[in-house]
């Protein structure tokens, strides 16, 4: 099968309305889990997933954070503007940009932009915090270019957005933001600020979950993706070839990758994103290992197929660690554009948690490269067992089908 040549029809299903998930269960680990392994399919509840992984498992997460990147603006007729956060520009760093006091520049979405013509658009900053401007700079292809100032120094950033902005929750629930999503829908062990959606998978996990998980010697290892409001882009050509994948930032130690190398162990990738980035850093190493490294730390679309694909995944490994360790690269700065799809071959991990995802996306195609056309049956089973789906829906263990 020719990747580019896949149609997206092929990754289509009827999701009906009351299958999808509006609201988080009252307790995390409570979701219904999905188990499939070599074509065979059960379910159990996500507080057992212990019971399903080898003992000393790697398990890699996701620990980036999601902030409340929706900021509305009313303007002085009462024209709502709101202004959605994307990436930041100046600094170009999201740890830095948030720990700015004064001024910063991102790209963002704007809404109702055809209202916001000239001028600044300003909100009070709440509790005594002074005024939030925003000022329109240049036209982007995808966004615009904001700057934000405020009349606060002793306040950064992410305290700015934290008490202006609004938790950017998935458009297709189709309903406003809650109390509730301000803390369920972020991972409990969420750490670095830059995601405008969560890495959902992560959603589950409770202490409960780890304590168990520890009693067989898995111990979480993290590594940062900050999701991007392309991870709800829809497909919409008619083959994949014609359809421009969304960039993603990601951050990895050198500690990590040097585990990684060491590792004998199966490895367990909880979510999409950390798949992502774990196929992604394998991909930087076999550009090292092939000489195409040149300090842009980067995977775009396409390159992985046109990359030699016979490197073992702990050649690579070794081949980044040595880079990182000798251009003393404490933790790796890099971004990727990589799509998997069918015909993709997954060289990273044995397995993988995610939830179930909408028709004809991006998600669903990296489902399939997973575990083949056996995707059609997991998702049926799911839908005639009444499991809930998208962001704030039920889970899966996915055990990766090495061949087809």
């Amino acid at each position: 099968m020719e990747v580019k040549k896949i149609s997206i029809t092929e990754f289509d299903y009827e999701l009906p309305d009351s299958s999808i998930a509006k609201h988080p269960l009252v307790e995390r680990d409570h979701s219904k889990l999905l188990i499939y392994k070599n074509g065979e399919i059960k379910n159990d509840y996500f507080y057992n997933i212990a019971q399903y992984l080898l003992p000393k498992s790697m398990l890699i997460l996701n620990n980036t954070k999601v902030v409340r990147a929706r900021l509305k603006f009313r303007k002085e007729s009462g024209a709502t503007i709101e202004v959605f956060l994307i990436e930041p520009i100046r600094p170009n760093d999201y740890s830095l940009s948030f720990s700015s006091k004064g001024n910063v520049v991102w790209k963002c979405i704007v809404g109702n932009l055809k209202r916001w013509k000239h001028g600044d658009l300003q909100m009070t900053i709440p509790s005594k915090g002074g005024t939030l401007t925003a000022r329109q700079h240049n036209r982007l292809n995808e966004g615009v270019e904001v700057e934000f100032l405020w009349d606060n120094s002793s306040l950064s950033f992410a305290e700015i957005v934290d008490r202006c902005g609004i938790v950017p929750i998935p458009p297709y629930l189709n309903r406003e933001s809650e109390d509730i999503d301000s803390y369920r829908y972020q991972t409990i062990y969420a750490e670095p600020e830059g995601s405008v959606a969560a890495p959902t998978a992560g959603l589950h996990f409770t202490p409960r979950v780890f304590d168990c998980l520890s009693k067989i010697e898995i111990k979480p290892d993290y590594i940062t993706l900050h999701v991007g409001a392309g991870t709800f882009k829809p497909v919409t050509s008619d083959t994949i070839e014609s359809h421009e994948m969304h960039t993603e930032h990601f951050f990895v130690g050198i500690d990590l990758v040097k585990k990684l190398y060491n590792n004998n162990e199966s490895v367990v990738c909880v979510g999409t994103t950390t798949l992502r980035t774990m196929e992604s850093i394998y991909w930087l190493g076999v550009k090292v290992m092939q000489g195409k490294q040149n300090g842009n730390f980067n995977v775009s679309q396409w390159e992985p197929y046109e990359l030699d694909k016979h490197i073992e995944a702990k050649e690579a490994y070794k081949a980044l660690y040595d880079y990182m360790k000798v251009n003393g690269i404490g933790t790796l700065s890099a971004s990727t554009q990589i799509i998997i799809a069918p015909g993709y071959e997954i060289k990273t991990c044995d397995a993988l948690v995610t939830n179930f995802h909408q028709p004809r996306s991006t998600l669903l195609l990296l489902v399939a490269a997973a575990i083949g056309n056996d995707w059609k049956k997991a998702y049926k089973y799911a839908l005639d067992n009444s499991f809930r789906f998208l962001s704030y829906g039920d889970s899966n263990l996915l055990f990766v089908n090495k061949t087809f």
